[in-house]
C-alpha cells in the first residue's frame, strides 16, 4: 500500500548528466555516463578530521561518526526543538497520537548530531473499533523505542529496488529506455506494450495506484493480474504514483539476474555497506527489537492478521512472501543513515562503492519535467515540501512509507534526516498528513546556519507559516536606487518576498521591479522558490519622489522554505553615492522591522 493510495491519499507527489534535453514535457536521453562496467575502485585515501575519506581519484568516501551539533556545522538549539516538537506528536495530533513512538536521526557531513528514540515501539495489544481506542498493554509489557529499533519501512523499500535497478543500468544489463516487454514479454497485456523501465522508476507508466494482489491465491494468479492490468493513463502522459511500478521492476531484476530481490538486496547493498539490520523477512530473533505496526483486520485491512510485528504490514507484500519491490524491507535509523551518506558521497562509503557518481546523479535529477509538482529522479522523489519541509530544494531527494517512515537527503547542505515512526500502531486511521516529518525537516533546515553577507548579523524573516513580515525603510530625499543583498528559499509560487514602495506614506503599496546579480529580472518585484541558497545582489530603480520602501514576506498555512534574509541595505543617489546605509547606526535605527529579526545565522 502507498501513502497515495487507499486510505491515506496525501498531496500530489512530485536531466540527466550525459545528455538530457527537455523538449516540452519530453526528455531526449543520450548515453548514460558510467553505464559501462565499473572500473576497479582505488583504495581509500587517508581519513580527514571530519570522518571524510577521499579515494585516489578524489571521490568522497565519508563514513559516519557520532558527534556534536557544532562538529556537524549545525545549531544545537534547533535540534533540541526538533526533538521537542517530535515528542508533541506522541500526544493528540489532533485527536490521536500521530505515532506511538519514533526514532529520529539527523546529521550533516560525516557527523550524526542527533539520534534519539521517543515513545514506544510496542504500546497496544489491539484496536477497539467500537470506541476508537487502543487497547494498551500493561506498562511492564510495553516496549520503549531504542536507537536500534527496527521498522517496517513500507514504501521506503522502493528506494532499495530503485538502487538495484540503477546498478543494472550501470552494468549494461538493463536499458533505461527499453520497453518492459523486452524483459517480461507477458507484461504487454492490457495495452502496456509501450511502457518503459524509466516510466516504472518515475511513476509515469500509467498504472493505477495499486490493485489487491493478495486476493489472488497463487503467485501465478498475482502475476496474471499485473499482465492483464489496463493502464489508467497512456504511458508517459501523466504522473500517478503506483506500487505496481516497483513490483514490476522487481520482476525485471529477478529475470535478468536470476536471483531473488532479497538476495540482491543483501549482496549488492546491505552487505557491502555494513547495513547489518536491513533485510526482508527479519528472523524471529529480531522480533523483540522490532516496532509493532497495526492490528490488521477487516474492514480497514485487506487481511485478518491481528497485531502485526516482525512481518511486513503491506498486504500485497505479505502475500508475495514478504519480498516485494514496493514494500517489505525492515531497517533501523543508523543503517538508513549509512545509505544516505553513501548517496551523498556519490555512491561510496568507506571501502565500498555500490554506484558510480554518475548513476547517483540519475537518482537526484528530475525526469518529470513535464509534470510540475511531481518531480522525480530514478526512484527518489524530489522537491516535495509536503514531507521535506524547508529541506526541500530541486535536488533534495527522499521517500516516505505508509507505516510512518521517511528519509530526506539534501545535497545542497550535505544534510540528512531520518524519521522512523510506527504511525499505524494500533490502526492506520489514527494518522493523517505528514506534520511530524515537516516539523523535523524545518528544524534541521533551520539548524544549518546562513551567515550574513557582511558583518555580524542580517535581517531574517523567520519561518512561520500563515505569516506576514515587513522590513520598512523610511523615505529618503535624493534616493534614486536601492541596493542590498538578498537570500531566499521559499515555497515556490505561494510564499513570495516582494519589494514595495508607497506613494501615500504607507497606506497603499505597489511592487518595485528589481534585478538580482545584474542579470535576473524580477519585473513584478517578487521572488519565490529556491535561489541556490546563496546571497544575491539586488538593485532597484526608484522614483524621484521620496517614498517608504519595504520587503514583505508572506507565507501560506501549509509549508515554508528556509525563509528570507536581507543585508547591506543602502539607498544611493543618481551619482551612486549612499544617502542611506544601514551600516550607519543612525540610518539602521530608522528601519522598522515587523516580523523580521537580526540574526547571525
Amino acid at each position: 500500500m502507498t501513502e497515495e493510495s487507499g486510505w491515506d491519499r496525501g498531496p500530489s507527489r512530485r536531466a540527466f548528466g550525459g545528455g538530457v534535453l527537455a523538449l516540452g514535457g519530453a526528455l531526449v536521453i543520450g548515453s548514460i555516463p558510467g553505464a559501462a562496467a565499473a572500473s576497479p575502485e582505488p583504495g581509500p585515501g587517508p581519513a580527514r578530521g571530519d570522518g571524510a575519506r577521499e579515494d585516489a581519484a578524489g571521490a568522497r568516501r565519508t563514513t559516519l561518526r557520532r558527534g556534536s551539533a557544532a562538529r556537524a556545522g549545525l545549531l544545537p538549539e534547533h535540534l533540541d526543538r526538533l526533538v521537542a516538537d517530535a515528542e508533541a506528536f506522541l500526544g493528540p495530533s489532533p485527536v490521536h497520537p500521530w505515532y506511538a513512538g519514533a526514532v529520529l536521526l539527523a546529521g550533516r557531513g560525516g557527523t550524526v548530531a542527533l539520534h534519539r528514540p521517543i515513545g514506544m515501539a510496542v504500546r497496544y495489544a489491539a484496536y477497539d473499533e467500537r470506541t476508537d481506542t487502543g487497547v494498551e498493554l500493561p506498562a511492564d509489557e510495553q516496549v520503549p523505542m531504542a536507537e536500534d529499533t527496527v521498522f517496517d519501512l513500507a514504501s521506503v523499500s522502493k528506494l532499495f529496488t530503485s538502487i538495484l535497478a540503477v546498478q543494472q543500468i550501470e552494468r549494461g544489463t538493463l536499458e533505461l529506455e527499453a520497453r518492459v516487454t523486452a524483459y517480461l514479454p507477458e507484461f504487454g497485456g492490457g495495452g502496456k506494450q509501450d511502457v518503459t523501465v524509466r516510466q516504472l522508476l518515475t511513476h509515469t507508466s500509467g498504472f493505477r495506484a495499486w490493485i489487491p494482489l493478495y486476493e489472488a491465491p497463487t503467485r501465478e494468479g498475482k502475476l496474471r493480474l499485473i499482465w492483464d492490468e489496463v493502464p489508467a493513463n497512456p504511458p508517459g502522459s501523466a504522473y500517478l504514483y503506483s506500487d505496481l511500478n516497483l513490483i514490476t521492476l522487481q520482476l525485471i531484476l529477478e529475470e535478468i539476474t536470476g536471483r531473488g530481490l532479497d538476495s540482491l538486496l543483501h549482496d549488492e547493498i546491505t552487505a557491502p555497506l555494513g547495513m547489518h539490520r536491513t533485510r526482508f523477512n527479519p528472523p524471529l530473533s529480531w522480533r523483540p527489537g522490532i516496532a509493532a505496526t497495526e492490528d490488521a483486520r477487516p474492514p480497514w485491512s485487506g487481511l485478518d492478521r491481528g497485531m502485526v510485528r516482525g512481518e511486513v504490514h503491506d498486504e500485497n507484500a505479505h502475500s508475495l512472501g514478504g519480498v516485494a519491490g514496493h514494500a517489505g524491507v525492515f531497517s533501523r535509523a543508523w543503517d538508513l543513515a549509512i545509505l544516505a551518506r553513501t548517496l551523498l558521497n556519490g555512491g561510496a562509503y568507506g571501502r565500498a562503492r555500490i554506484l558510480s557518481a554518475a548513476s547517483v546523479e540519475l537518482m537526484f535529477t528530475d525526469f518529470n519535467t513535464g509534470f510540475p509538482g511531481d518531480e522525480h529522479g530514478l526512484g527518489f522523489e524530489l522537491y516535495q515540501h509536503w514531507y521535506m519541509g524547508a529541506m526541500a530544494t530541486p535536488r533534495t531527494a527522499g521517500h516516505t512509507g505508509f507505516t510512518g517512515t521517511s528519509l530526506v537527503l539534501d545535497p545542497t547542505t550535505d544534510s540528512f534526516l531520518i524519521v522512523l515512526g510506527n504511525s499505524v500502531h494500533p490502526v492506520r486511521s489514527w494518522r493523517s498528513g505528514s506534520a511530524p516529518r515537516v516539523a523535523a525537516a524545518n528544524h534541521l533546515a533551520r539548524a544549518v546556519p546562513v551567515r550574513p553577507d557582511r558583518g555580524r548579523a542580517s535581517w531574517f524573516s523567520g519561518m512561520a507559516s500563515a505569516a506576514a513580515a515587513t522590513l520598512t525603510l523610511p523615505p529618503v530625499p535624493g534616493a534614486a536606487r536601492l541596493e542590498c543583498a538578498l537570500w531566499w528559499d521559499t515555497e515556490p509560487g505561494t510564499d513570495p518576498v516582494v519589494l514595495e514602495a508607497s506613494a501615500d506614506g504607507g497606506t497603499t503599496w505597489r511592487p518595485v521591479p528589481f534585478t538580482a546579480d545584474g542579470r535576473t529580472g524580477h519585473p513584478t518585484g517578487a521572488a519565490s522558490g529556491w535561489s541556490g541558497r546563496v546571497w544575491h545582489t539586488v538593485s532597484a530603480a526608484l522614483t524621484r519622489t521620496p517614498a517608504p520602501l519595504r520587503w514583505r514576506y508572506t507565507t501560506d498555512q501549509r509549508y515554508v522554505g528556509r525563509g528570507v534574509y536581507v543585508d547591506r541595505l543602502r539607498l544611493l543617489d543618481a551619482a551612486g553615492r549612499p544617502v542611506f546605509d544601514e551600516a550607519r547606526p543612525a540610518d539602521g535605527a530608522r528601519i522598522a522591522a515587523d516580523g523580521w529579526t537580526r540574526s547571525a545565522d
